[in-house]
């Protein structure tokens, strides 16, 4: 407890940090979208709450800084975004109103939300390509636990992992991912041993595990120690960093819908998903811990803190923008689907079922959150005494 209250500034300012570029780029991605097809916009808002600063522009568009500096939101005249909003139209600013545009035109800005997170993740991710290249590692089994899944698959300590499922292995995050992800799940583990692959079935069972930073996940574990050797270091050129991006923000995607999907078919727990406080709380003890190494610069330690929060913020901006995919009626899925229907039928979904369907998603919505937050607190060690 004593701990989260000496670091509750750092993980404060981290959270304002990641969630103001993510979301703020999310929303600007709908506003650009919006404005391309002549959208007229209500406002355009930075925070929740009240404004500490709001000017309008030529086109009667709020600018707004508001008191809760966590995210922010787009709105269009005549978009329907909560229950009140159904049926109601805004006459202010300038251009067309957002249910006067066709129904492509309304997804198109529906998706450039999630399409500028995952355009800012690639961004990130190349340029940290172009600036570190990427270390190439030899992972190994280190240790295997007696009775664990490992043991039973016939793991030894020594051997090195080549490939998961057909995925050649380059570095010790892969495997750490993968097996984390894969509760219940059979993965093909490629492995060399006495100069030969061999190929074994092993199956990862939930279980809590410490990130290294204080944080105890329950994730899919193989109860095996891994070992990393540095065998080579990759540079990129700027087409090679282009690339590098766009694999890697493929791969985060790639699992990340693999989580959301488990926790759909209910075979991941909702407390798998970090909420504002998790996110925090990795970022801040991230950190912390980066700069508690006394023996490094201050000037690197700072550069690192820097780099550290930009690789977690493109992580965030892909986890906001598939989660905004989800079909939940408040959420750019969920809207997604009321064109769906209005493709399909040729009208548009009657006001009042809106505002039910708004309404249930909500709700829905609010419980996923509190789930979700009393997940990270536990994950965070708040409540794990003196």
């Amino acid at each position: 407890m004593e701990g989260f209250f000496t670091q509750g500034p750092i993980s404060v300012l981290s959270l304002i940090f990641l969630l103001g570029i993510v979301v703020v780029v999310h929303e600007l991605g709908h506003y650009w979208a919006g404005r391309m097809f002549g959208a007229a916009a209500e406002s355009f808002s930075v925070g929740f709450g009240r404004s500490i600063f709001e000017r309008k522009d030529k086109r009667n568009t709020r600018w707004r800084i508001n008191w809760i500096p966590l995210g922010g939101f787009v709105k269009f005249v005549g978009e329907h975004q909560m229950p009140g909003d159904a049926g109601r139209i805004e006459t202010a600013p300038v251009g067309r109103p957002f249910h006067e545009l066709t129904v492509g035109q309304r997804s198109i800005v529906l998706l450039a939300g999630p399409i500028a997170n995952f355009i800012l993740a690639m961004v990130i991710f190349a340029a940290l390509a172009f600036a570190l290249g990427k270390p190439i590692e030899r992972v190994t089994i280190g240790a295997v636990n007696e009775g664990g899944p490992a043991a039973e698959a016939g793991f030894e300590v020594g051997d090195i992992i080549l490939a998961i499922d057909g995925k050649t292995i380059t570095d010790n995050g892969q495997v750490r991912r993968t097996i984390q992800l894969s509760t219940g799940d059979d993965l093909v583990v490629t492995v060399e041993r006495d100069g030969a692959p061999i190929d074994l079935s092993v199956t990862p069972v939930r279980m809590a595990v410490d990130n290294g930073l204080g944080q105890t996940n329950q994730v899919g574990a193989i109860n095996v120690g891994l070992g990393v050797q540095r065998v080579d270091h990759e540079s990129f050129g700027l087409l090679g960093s282009l690339r590098q991006g766009i694999v890697q923000t493929g791969d985060v995607i790639v699992l990340t819908g693999k989580v959301l999907g488990r926790m759909v078919t209910g075979r991941e727990p909702l407390n798998q998903l970090s909420g504002p406080v998790g996110i925090g709380d990795l970022a801040g003890k991230a950190v912390q811990a980066t700069l508690s190494i006394e023996e490094v610069p201050l000037s690197q330690r700072l550069l690192l803190v820097s780099l550290n929060l930009i690789n977690i913020c493109a992580f965030v901006s892909v986890g906001i923008g598939l989660f905004n995919l989800l079909p939940l009626p408040v959420l750019d899925g969920g809207h997604l689907m009321f064109n769906a229907y209005e493709a399909v039928v040729g009208d548009t979904v009657p006001a009042r079922i809106q505002e039910t369907a708004l309404t249930i998603g909500l709700v829905l919505l609010f419980t996923v959150a509190v789930i979700v937050t009393w997940g990270d607190i536990v994950e965070t060690g708040i409540l794990g005494g003196a």
